[in-house]
């Protein structure tokens, strides 16, 4: 949540300063939990930017009593380890036009490599994975709580990268994690920060906001009840999320006009406030990439919230169901220079071998992609199973295979043994239906309509202008 307003003053192209600051690396916690994933091509570079609500320091200590009391954040033992801020930053090479997607926390997604669990709120891939790999550690007779602590956050950090760059099929170069304290300790560091909102709000309960409408600045305490708001709010979570990008904003106008970074004493507690609440992927070299962004006059900023189908309860829990292919459709069509083509007409015969998939799933998605326009082919199992799903097509007959790749969200493939005017798709264990069918299968109350949630909320962060948010 810091990091992304440190983010934010990057991309506005305020932070060369920071960048003369030799020690500015040195200071961050570090984590290897990218791995060896697929990294983005071309000199381009997303950033995923985690928030953490958690009520523990990197160690896993309670914060302090009066840090906890300013932060109305509870006794300590609320929030768990739920990444409640997800934000993926996509800066092109020619760093034009940066956009950065939220990701709804109650996003219901597929996930893997948590044992018991094939979907969750993508909020919950941190603290579920964390707390197996601690079970499992402690098992083996590890008691350092220390290394406990630091082994299930690296596993949870890695749950949460994985569950992103599965929902979106783009690459992850970079991220920054950061606790929940970081809101508060980046407000205190600027005096406060101003923000924009359209009504009156109150929930005393939960957050303590109490805030007026109209422009006003905001004490650090008020700071966090403002980015943590969401009951009492019309679109709940939704609203929360935009009000973090307002706040990211401001942040980073705030800085532009202020000189912060030719006042050594302001850029000293900045430089504080990151060292203590970040934690930075391993080889991210900082000083480097904030020279890079600095070198841009005030690149276009655009902030945009994922889409959701409608809100649901599943096992209990109020879920947003998404669509997979659509989500990747709009990663892409957001992350790309050239501008998004209609999707093409369904065309073609499909054949459907299930090799890994759940038992009835080739039969199941034939009727789906039949009642789309498609002709049902054949459609039986394959004798091997295979880890990835896959559609082939024959050669020359790529174009005819493009609207049912993003129909489905699956690569594409030539094949010399696919018959012509025929489209053969491959289900591996990797399988995620159709959020039409996949909805069907999870136990289920009456849904409700959700908002149009894609648009951006505001289109650059370089002018002089704090959004007005609900």
């Amino acid at each position: 949540m810091a990091a992304g307003a440190l983010s934010a003053v990057v991309l506005a192209g305020t932070a060369v300063g920071w960048a003369t600051e030799s020690s500015f690396d040195d200071g961050f916690g570090r984590s290897d939990a990218i791995g060896d994933g697929p990294r983005s091509l071309g000199g381009d570079m997303n950033i995923l930017l985690i928030g953490l609500d958690s009520r523990k320091d990197l160690n896993g200590n309670d914060l302090p009593k009066q840090v906890l009391d300013k932060l109305h954040a509870g006794d300590g033992q609320e929030g768990g380890y739920n990444a409640n801020t997800l934000i993926l930053v996509h800066i092109p090479a020619d760093m034009k036009k940066i956009t950065a997607v939220s990701i709804p926390r109650d996003d219901y997604v597929k996930v893997s490599g948590i044992p018991g669990y094939t979907s969750v709120k993508i909020k919950e891939a941190y603290g579920l994975k964390k707390a197996i790999v601690q079970d499992q550690l402690a098992a083996q007779g590890v008691t350092d709580p220390k290394q406990l602590e630091f082994a299930g956050r690296e596993a949870g950090r890695a749950s949460v990268v994985n569950a992103v760059r599965d929902l979106t099929g783009v690459p992850i170069d970079r991220f920054a994690e950061v606790s929940l304290a970081g809101f508060y300790h980046l407000s205190e560091a600027l005096g406060g920060v101003e923000v924009c909102l359209k009504n009156p709000v109150q929930d005393l309960e939960y957050s303590g906001a109490n805030f007026p409408a109209g422009r006003q600045r905001l004490n650090p305490e008020q700071s966090l009840a403002f980015v943590r708001q969401r009951h009492g709010l019309e679109n709940g979570d939704l609203d929360r999320t935009h009000r973090q990008q307002a706040f990211l904003t401001s942040v980073a106008l705030d800085l532009r006009k202020s000189g912060t970074f030719t006042d050594i004493g302001k850029l000293t507690a900045l430089m504080d406030v990151a060292h203590r609440d970040v934690v930075l992927s391993q080889g991210w070299n900082v000083t480097d990439f904030l020279r890079t962004l600095g070198t841009a006059r005030s690149p276009l900023v655009e902030f945009r919230t994922l889409p959701i189908l409608r809100y649901d309860v599943v096992n209990g829990q109020d879920v947003n169901i998404v669509d997979p292919a659509a989500i990747r459709r709009e990663v892409k069509a957001a992350f790309s220079a050239e501008p998004a083509t209609p999707l093409p007409a369904p065309s073609g015969t499909v054949d459907i071998a299930n090799a890994g998939a759940e038992s009835g799933a080739a039969a199941t998605l034939s009727t789906f992609l039949t009642s789309r326009g498609y002709t049902k082919g054949t459609v039986g199992n394959n004798t091997t199973v295979t880890p990835t799903s896959m559609i082939y097509h024959a050669p020359g007959a790529e174009s005819d295979a493009e609207a049912l790749a993003l129909t489905l969200g699956l690569p594409l493939a030539e094949s010399a043994s696919v018959t012509p005017g025929h489209l053969k798709v491959v289900l591996g264990t990797d399988f995620t239906a159709p959020t039409e069918l996949a909805a069907n299968s999870e136990p289920q109350t009456p849904t409700s309509a959700a908002p149009d949630v894609g648009k951006p909320v505001d289109t650059t962060i370089a002018g002089d202008s704090i959004p007005c948010v609900n």
